[in-house]
């Protein structure tokens, strides 16, 4: 007789199982293929960070941003604009950038020092060639307009000669103690500026740091003239006529010099510097930029940067415009990086009519328009505001209703008002082409803000337009001493959004707990907003924090009383009393002002709304809150620990009563105590524990109660917080698979997975009924690292969208809404709704609840036996994906990732009639799993995490002071939570993140839409006829007035002689080696066809010698027969 033992019932239970499991995988037939998913960049918007150089071109009319990460933006009219990024040692700031004008290509110099040609003849434009020089560093550049010699200014006071089109190094070089008089003793400086005569060009003028400005003839190659001023040199500029230059300096002046040796320049003023009765001047901050433009009316522009007296302030935010007599000192927001006089003519031998000012700032760009009086602003056309307040989280919708996009536009132009002041002329940088795209489905994206105003963006068609603004703060009462009080640097900080596109209701939290519920209206209204205050509840524990060795596990019940009225005033956050004006757009309806123990300031860790059952849930680091939004009453509020019931996995023991003021104290757990607490554990839960770590398929044995009180003290080292939530109609209990009721999905920190079971009363009385909570105790799923997404999947693989009801407008309504009483409209701090409205199972079994008492109660089905039956929901933490079957409890599928990497970001998306998980890893690598199999389709090298650094608190990650020796650095949690709010995947294959602290990048995994990405891009370079270059008349001519011409070529070509190779060395871009490669293969060809053609031909000629060899032999034939004939030709028969 066979022996019976409970392990072979275990076995056959598994092979019973495992069939089951292979069957269900391959029902579903699953779409998705690797070539369906290409990974790139889309389009930037927003505002370049840090900006450091920028260029214009004024036939093309584009501009050019480089900023200090070694990008560049490309902008021209509405819709023209690109982001293009140096790389490899390249990809470091850009100091420098000049466009070759009307020409389709740009000059930019990186802090490597290295010069790049850019090709913007192509909408993605590429480098050419470049030229790093590795004995100077590069301090200026000036290319002359029509010309294709550069001049290069470094650090060592020396002038070279680079030709654009071969980027060559020319052998014609200005030395530097060339340019200095014979008796100065030491170096000048490096070059600041070059600039050569409007009317000459074989004079170049050259600026040194120390205050040195020379005259250089190019042509017979010595310093012509020279003058020095008193204090070092920022900047210089002709005049058009080439009869004088002005300077500006490091003490606020500006110097205007004549074309022959003086000692003292011809002018010296103080812009805005007052002269004391002692007559001493005002001290100034440096000028750091003049020009000098003049118009056909004869006005003479001067257009500078800085100078402001010292004492008013450090910074010289400030444009100064003066013309003639007239000073007009313009204010700018930012400090002032750059600017560039906009003109007409490119020119610079003639007048060339300024028409506006492009000033650079280090958070804006300005256009002031010239031809104004006042000078108003230009209004801009980029979303250049989107850090008008620090992102602190963003979301992407590419699957909302059509509707969504004018409702949102309608009301935002509405609450919006005009704004004015603006000119009235066209934005000037208006280069380019660009006809906007057709898109079948809408874009949205939705920013939070630091300031607690939440924006609405259309993000259709490659262009980023604002809808709608959203300010939170003008629900709460103004405090000056919020911020010092609460300890929060920034209290109304948007931290969640949760947005019901269909029924368009809108859950934000804030940084200070607060959680607000808006409904969208089309039309003003008034009345009150109802608060409620919820505190954390604890059943088990009086804190949540640390363990004691001195105090077993004793369940206790927190005594609840009610509070006096001072206690309901505490929170710092006060809404504003009495009937609110709400605009247009989304109203607010309910705000939570949610505390921890001891009334903490709480975080909210995840949000979540069901217009169809009426309810919204959000997590905090302590516990979970569940509020119906209807009777606006607090169902459940509860803490982690309370969630599991009797079927706690974590060896939890909370503190001493005596213990709990000194909460904060890091201590450390006692090898008895778990002891106690197992031993102490009933049978049955050790019977189930058993089951559970035989059966790895719902709880890994990584998990298993009987862990060291090490590794236990390392859990309870932090609270438990929920980390995602849900609410769905699915099965809630194992022993009743028969009906789908609403159950609320719970993820937590600690990787368990709970459901609670929400009981509905019938529409008719879901006013005046109250809503019941079961709680069912015991994760129904564990994974490893903290639960960052949770989907749910039908029989046939498609994605379950949370049930809603459709926004109707409440304006057509001819009920009016009540206003709340006082008495309802705050909710006592010790309020507990458990009692009264929550089932809580503490004895670890089912409370069965009726499908049939609940309004909603989803599809009742007679069994499992059909496919349609089925559910599956996909659970993604920091470490594992999983599978799970919901009907048959069982994990049909999983992946885990390596020890060292962690999921960022994850999320179930649609694509191509698929579906997929979208997960961003903490080495950078972006994959792509297929449901539900997770079949991988995509794993590729996408962003480094430390680029996102700049989200974290410190800026630049944590350093590790033990990975710091080999120069490695991590991020903390908090940070990689932080960087998840930033970054989003979306449906059809969309995603986007902060790339910088004032940009979105949004990028595509979808190859179908990479073909269009060119289609729906702007064309920069558009064929302009060049303005004529001025000709020189007779009389200016006859008497040296004219513009003076000069041939480069012959200068700085071969008869130059050779450069230094040691000097600077030539990099070939991508496109060149590209088109070295394919002239190398034309060439290869076309000498194979001239081989072959040889060989051709010396056949042809053997065919030719052959055919005129037998035509002499038929010749021959031929006179021999010929004579044959001649012979026998007169003879008779009878004589031959």
């Amino acid at each position: 007789m066979k022996k019976f033992t409970f392990r072979g019932v275990l076995d056959g239970f598994r092979q019973t199982v495992q069939p089951q499991t292979a069957r269900q995988e391959q029902e579903i037939h699953e779409t998705l293929r690797p070539d369906h998913f290409t990974i790139r960049k889309t389009f930037r918007h927003g505002f370049p960070y840090s900006p450091t150089t920028f260029a214009f071109d004024p036939v093309q009319r584009l501009l050019v941003i480089g900023d200090k990460s070694g990008s560049l933006r490309l902008l021209g009219r509405p819709g023209v604009d690109t982001h293009i990024s140096h790389e490899g040692e390249s990809a470091c700031p850009v100091i420098l950038s000049e466009f070759l004008v009307n020409d389709g290509k740009l000059v930019t110099v990186t802090a490597d020092d290295t010069i790049h040609l850019w090709n913007i003849r192509q909408k993605v434009p590429q480098v050419i060639q470049s030229l790093k020089f590795q004995r100077e560093r590069v301090t200026c550049i000036h290319l002359a307009v029509a010309s294709k010699w550069l001049y290069v200014g470094t650090e060592k006071g020396n002038i070279h000669v680079v030709n654009i089109e071969t980027f060559a190094l020319s052998g014609y070089v200005i030395n530097w103690n060339k340019a200095i008089e014979l008796a100065r003793a030491n170096h000048p400086g490096a070059v600041i500026a070059l600039c050569d005569n409007p009317i000459d060009a074989n004079k170049l003028l050259i600026a040194y740091e120390c205050g040195l400005l020379v005259l250089w003839d190019l042509k017979s190659k010595f310093a012509e003239i020279r003058w020095v001023s008193s204090d070092p040199v920022k900047s210089i500029a002709w005049h058009y006529e080439g009869k004088y230059f002005v300077s500006s300096h490091k003490d606020g002046s500006i110097c205007s010099w004549p074309m022959k040796p003086t000692p003292k320049p011809q002018s010296l003023v103080y812009p805005h510097a007052k002269t004391s009765r002692e007559g001493t001047v005002e001290k100034c901050n440096p000028i750091y930029k003049v020009d000098l433009k003049a118009s056909q009316s004869g006005e003479t522009f001067t257009i500078f940067s800085g100078g402001m007296p010292t004492e008013k302030g450090a910074k010289s935010n400030c444009i100064t415009v003066m013309v003639g007599k007239t000073t007009t000192v313009l204010e700018m927001e930012h400090a002032v990086v750059d600017f560039i006089t906009l003109c007409e003519n490119p020119w610079t031998s003639e007048t060339q009519e300024p028409y506006a000012i492009a000033v650079l700032l280090q958070y804006d760009l300005v256009l002031i328009d010239l031809l104004t009086p006042g000078f108003p602003c230009f209004e801009s056309p980029y979303p250049m505001d989107l850090h008008e307040s620090p992102v602190t989280y963003c979301t992407y919708l590419t699957d909302c209703p059509s509707d969504l996009v004018p409702a949102f536009y309608s009301v935002g132009r509405t609450t919006t008002s005009k704004k004015t002041g603006f000119s009235e002329r066209e934005w000037p940088v208006s280069g380019g082409e660009w006809s906007p795209a057709s898109c079948s489905y809408a874009e949205i994206v939705i920013t939070g803000h630091q300031d607690g105003t939440i924006k609405f963006w259309d993000s259709g068609a490659g262009t980023l337009q604002i809808l709608y603004k959203l300010k939170t703060a003008k629900i709460f009462e103004k405090s000056k001493s919020l911020q010092t009080d609460s300890g929060v640097e920034h209290p109304l900080a948007i931290q969640l959004i949760h947005l019901c596109s269909v029924s368009r209701r809108l859950c934000v939290a804030g940084a200070m707990g607060q959680v607000i519920l808006f409904k969208f209206r089309k039309v003003e209204t008034t009345s009150d907003v109802l608060v409620l205050e919820i505190p954390i509840l604890f059943e088990n524990f009086d804190d949540i924090y640390g363990t004691s060795p001195e105090c077993d596990f004793i369940p206790h019940q927190v005594q609840k009383t009610e509070s006096s009225e001072s206690d309901k005033t505490d929170n710092l956050l006060r809404v504003k009393t009495g009937a609110q004006r709400k605009p247009p757009g989304f109203q607010s309806q309910l705000v939570c002002l949610t505390t921890g123990p001891n009334k903490r300031i709480v975080q909210v860790t995840s949000l979540c709304i069901s217009s169809t059952y009426g309810l919204m849930a959000y997590g905090t680091e302590y516990g979970l809150v569940i509020i119906d939004i209807i009777q606006k009453v607090c169902l459940l509020s509860i803490a982690c620990p309370d969630l599991y019931g009797a079927h706690d996995p974590y060896s939890r023991t909370p503190k001493s009563p005596k213990r709990i003021e000194t909460k904060d104290q890091d201590q450390s757990r006692s090898p008895s105590s778990d002891q106690l607490c197992d031993a102490e554990a009933e049978p049955s839960n050790c019977f189930c524990a058993f089951l559970r770590k035989c059966f790895g398929e719902k709880l890994d044995g990584s998990f298993s109660r009987s862990r060291s009180s090490s590794m236990s003290s390392i859990d309870m080292s932090s609270a438990e917080s929920v980390t995602c939530l849900a609410f769905i109609e699915s099965y809630a209990k194992k022993n009743d698979m028969l009906s789908i009721v609403p159950t609320l999905w719970v993820g937590t920190s600690f990787g368990s997975i709970l459901t609670l079971v929400v009981t509905m009363p019938e529409r008719e009385v879901r006013k005046s009924q109250p809503v019941l909570v079961t709680i069912n105790g015991g994760p129904v799923l564990r994974l490893k690292g903290s639960i960052t997404s949770m989907s749910f999947l039908d029989a046939y693989g498609t994605i379950i969208p949370f049930s809603s009801e459709p926004w109707r407008d409440d304006s057509r309504d001819t009920k009016k809404e009540r206003t709340p009483t006082k008495s309802s409209s705050r909710t006592s701090p010790t309020f507990t709704p458990t009692t009264a409205n929550t089932i809580s199972n503490t004895s670890g079994g089912n409370v069965s609840t009726s499908a049939s008492s609940s309004g909603i109660s989803g599809s009742v089905s007679t069994g499992l036996d059909t496919i349609a039956d089925r559910q599956y929901i996909v659970i993604a933490s920091e470490k594992q994906t999983k599978v799970f079957d919901i009907a048959n409890q069982c994990c049909i599928n999983r992946i885990q990732l390596s020890e060292m990497d962690f999921a960022v970001k994850a999320k179930t998306i649609t694509m191509k009639d698929g579906t997929c998980l979208a997960t961003y890893l903490s080495n950078g690598h972006l994959m792509v799993h297929s449901l539900p199999s997770l079949k991988l389709l995509l794993d590729t090298e996408f962003l480094p995490l430390m680029d996102l650094s700049f989200q974290t608190k410190c800026k630049q990650g944590i350093v590790d002071p033990m990975l710091s020796i080999w120069g490695q650095q991590i991020i903390v949690h908090e940070d990689i939570t932080q960087i998840s709010k930033i970054f989003c995947f979306s449906n059809k294959g969309h995603g986007l993140y902060m790339a910088s602290p004032t940009e979105i990048q949004k990028f595509t995994i979808s190859s179908e839409f990479c073909q269009f990405i060119l289609d729906m891009m702007g064309s920069l370079y558009t064929v302009q006829e060049m303005p004529e270059q001025p000709k020189e008349s007779f009389f200016k001519g006859l008497f040296g007035g004219g513009a003076k011409s000069l041939d480069r070529e012959e200068l700085f070509g071969e008869q130059s002689g050779k450069a230094n190779r040691s000097v600077a060395k030539h990099i070939p871009g991508p496109t060149l080696e590209q088109l070295n490669q394919r002239a190398s293969t034309a060439a290869s060809e076309i000498s194979r066809a001239h081989l072959l053609a040889m060989e051709r031909g010396e056949k042809l000629n053997m065919l030719e010698e052959r055919a005129e060899r037998m035509a002499n032999q038929a010749q021959d034939f031929s006179g021999t027969a010929h004579q044959l004939m001649l012979k026998y030709k007169d003879k008779k028969w009878y004589q031959l």
